[in-house]
């Protein structure tokens, strides 16, 4: 049997790390997925848990653990055309690192899973496939 996959975000994997709110809405919108992101995700996880230091938000030991949790989540690493993501991010004004999802998810032809207000916006005007969450 043929696995599905869907392409999840740094925003997404971030709430399930961090026990958002989303957390089991994910998890469950993600049961029976495997699950891909763009090589990018590793830095912009290592990113936010600096910049939430940074913040007060995390205390720096809760940072650290926190990346060991993101270490132990299963997320295959994907391709991305860098020539297309830049056509995306200069045609809808957003930023090249939030285009590689995008483009990735394209290209790969996967739902995207993104609590981004704004990637799921331009998903949507780009034809991408969009994993909803409840």
């Amino acid at each position: 049997m043929k696995s599905k996959n869907i392409l999840v975000d740094a925003s997404a994997v971030l709430a399930v790390i961090l026990e958002e709110p989303e957390k089991a809405s994910i998890l469950e919108a993600t049961a029976g997925y495997e699950a891909k992101a763009p090589g990018c995700l590793r830095w912009e996880v290592g990113n936010a848990f600096s910049a939430m230091v940074k913040r007060g938000r995390l205390e720096e030991a809760e940072s650290q653990a926190a990346l060991k949790v993101f270490e132990l989540i299963p997320i295959q690493e994907v391709d991305v055309d860098l020539e297309d993501a830049l056509e995306m991010a200069l045609r809808n004004d957003i930023y090249a690192y939030d285009a590689y999802y995008l483009a990735a998810a394209k290209k790969h032809r996967v739902e995207l899973l993104s609590l981004d207000q704004k990637m799921v916006e331009v998903a949507r005007q780009e034809g991408i496939n969009l994993k909803e969450i409840q």
